[in-house]
């Protein structure tokens, strides 16, 4: 399933939306004023690389994420 973004044409709300595979226009309902009226916002897509960011409070030079401070 894949995520949307919308942009509702009457009041101006920005909401998404799951589609299995494909868009129907008539599921598409403004959750805020139930309008039909809406605009596909483009969006950047969500993921991930496997690896989170360094813990910021390891202090410099600490065993952290794997390294170990060695020179």
């Amino acid at each position: 399933m894949a995520s949307y973004d919308y942009q509702c044409r009457k009041c101006g709300t920005t909401y998404d939306i799951f589609h299995k595979v494909r868009e129907v226009a008539e599921d598409i309902i403004c959750p805020s004023c139930g309008s039909g009226e809406h605009l596909r916002l483009l969006s950047a897509p969500s993921f991930s690389m496997g690896k989170s960011a360094p813990d910021s409070s390891c202090a410099p030079g600490g065993c952290c994420g794997g390294s170990c401070g060695m020179n």
